[in-house]
């Protein structure tokens, strides 16, 4: 196996000034597909200009991460596929010990980084070998492609969040295996992949989309009912708090508390997780 049988798939949004150190730590043999969310038509020129192994698609629509990532890998014709966040770097020694442990335990269907931490941080783990677990979290998999013909990717009407653990659920469900791998190093910071301008317009998202995920999610397995109770208190709470933080004139707590309501509200009628950043 070789650089050659890997596709890195990166799904963006208002990611220019954050993924360049994400693309410098990725060996430039290994094709990169990126969908690119704001459809900017600069940063598609700039980054296929500078980096011959690119491929950046542009979205004629903002997809969100579980249908961005969707769209790349259905353009990737190798063995294996890499989703990455753009605010993750890898480890200089990451793909190589990626694809060793991909020819010792063929029959996995991802296998992720069992440290996936700030780079600045210690690494006081002690297994020292790739041990399996029911989920991993999205910003580092690495994907034998062929274990997933018959399941499918991720599931699109997750726009963000819950969609690793739904795709974890159904591979575990057919009995597909998912390696933790502490020899691989993925660094990530979280929730710093776009630019600063747009961090209060990317917090209401978060908060909105959390929200309708997580009662989406648990209707999806447990049924309707389960999911109320489940998300009640989170209804209840994040009512109350938009309430209080608007008595107090705090409009940027109060429009969080706000969009958690809404998210939820809008998940519990059924209607499609249609909120989209402001940017």
């Amino acid at each position: 196996m070789s650089y050659y049988d890997i596709t890195v798939v990166i799904t963006t949004f208002r990611s220019e000034k954050k993924i360049i150190p994400c693309l410098n730590s990725i060996n430039d043999k290994i094709k990169i597909i990126i969908i690119e969310n704001s459809n900017n038509s600069n940063f598609k020129h700039d980054i296929e200009s500078k980096y011959s192994n690119i491929t950046c698609i542009l979205a004629e629509e903002n997809l969100g991460y579980a249908k961005g990532n969707n769209l790349g890998l259905s353009k990737v014709q190798t063995k294996y596929a890499l989703i990455i966040n753009p605010d993750a770097v890898l480890d200089e020694r990451a793909v190589d010990n990626f694809l060793k442990t991909a020819n010792e335990y063929s029959d996995f269907a991802i296998i992720s980084p069992l440290v996936q931490e700030d780079k600045d941080l210690k690494d006081n783990i002690d297994i020292t070998k790739p041990i399996e677990t029911n989920n991993v979290k999205g910003f580092g998999m690495f994907l034998n492609m062929i274990q997933f013909e018959k399941i499918g990717f991720f599931d699109d009407n997750f726009f963000i969040y819950f969609e690793e653990i739904d795709l974890c659920r159904r591979l575990r469900d057919k009995k597909k295996k998912i390696y933790l791998d502490p020899s691989i190093k993925l660094y990530h910071k979280g929730g710093s992949s776009h630019d600063e301008s747009i961090n209060l317009e990317m917090e209401l998202s978060r908060n909105w989309h959390w929200m309708w995920s997580s009662f989406y999610y648990h209707k999806k397995y447990y049924g309707y009912f389960f999911a109320i109770l489940k998300v009640l208190p989170k209804l209840n709470s994040s009512f109350l708090k938009m309430i209080f933080y608007s008595i107090l004139f705090k409009k940027n707590k109060s429009m969080i508390y706000a969009h958690r309501f809404y998210g939820l509200i809008n998940s519990i009628c059924g209607k499609k997780s249609s909120y989209r950043p402001k940017a």
